[in-house]
């Protein structure tokens, strides 16, 4: 998997929220480029795993759908005359 990269918009709400969170629920102060090496720590070291469960929860998602689409086309099905 490819290193995951994010819009410098992106990155800055996310430095943003580690901020917050690290002073609210930590009651500990860290700058932005602490916070910033800290996502790209997650991002590289972790990241592959949050992508392969949303690719899996993907895959269940179509999965139900497609057996959706094979109940509806079985529902079209014409009585065939001999």
């Amino acid at each position: 998997m490819k290193d995951i990269e994010f819009s410098k918009e992106q990155k800055e709400s996310m430095v943003s929220k580690l901020k917050t969170y690290f002073a609210e629920e930590l009651d500990q102060e860290i700058g932005a480029f602490e916070a910033e090496f800290l996502i790209d720590f997650i991002a590289k070291e972790l990241g592959s795993h949050f992508y392969n469960r949303g690719l899996f929860d993907a895959q269940q998602v179509l999965n139900e759908k497609m057996e959706e689409v094979g109940y509806i086309l079985q529902e079209l099905e014409q009585p065939e005359n001999h």
